[in-house]
């Protein structure tokens, strides 16, 4: 299976890939060779990376028919459009294009997986900066939640990590 990684949040670890090759007796080297990633720092990197350069990737792989066997992760897709930075009007429809290239790709047989942490909303600050990054942050949060097919929950406690399902098709 070859697998793109587009990277929102900084997570990929190729030292973790490395060491899971090791433990389950796969070249490592073969194993990251499978990957490519490409990760991105502002939400307009994103929204071109979830766009244009992902639709490129896919019709050179058609091309070669190694689509049936490509994969898609999207790690923190709504991270860097949290940017306080950058003005809502900017930010929602830019995600939306996003999505709806996303879902162009998905409902064309390309499967997506999608990783996103919930992180608490931030204080609020003078001015209702707190509360505008709170609704924008939720608004996000619930067009990715529709948006999927499925939405997992994973829940870190003294039992160990439990996978709750939020919503199933």
């Amino acid at each position: 299976i070859e697998v793109i990684v587009l990277d929102g949040a900084n997570r990929f670890n190729a030292y973790t890939v490395s060491s899971f090759a090791r433990r389950t007796l796969i070249p490592p080297e073969k194993l990251l060779k499978s990957i490519r990633i490409a990760r991105a720092f502002t939400c307009y990197q994103m929204a071109t990376l979830m766009g244009e350069q992902l639709i490129s990737l896919l019709k050179q792989e058609e091309a070669t028919k190694l689509l049936q066997r490509r994969w898609v992760i999207l790690l923190g897709p709504l991270t860097t459009f949290l940017d306080e930075d950058v003005p809502e009007r900017e930010v929602r429809p830019l995600f939306e294009r996003s999505l709806r290239k996303i879902e162009g790709m998905a409902s064309g047989g390309v499967p997506f997986l999608l990783f996103q942490s919930h992180p608490p909303s931030p204080p609020l600050r003078k001015g209702g900066e707190g509360r505008w990054m709170s609704s924008k942050r939720a608004y996000l949060m619930r067009r990715l939640f529709q948006f999927s097919n499925e939405a997992w929950r994973i829940d870190l406690d003294e039992e160990g990590p439990k996978m709750i399902l939020k919503k199933g098709v």
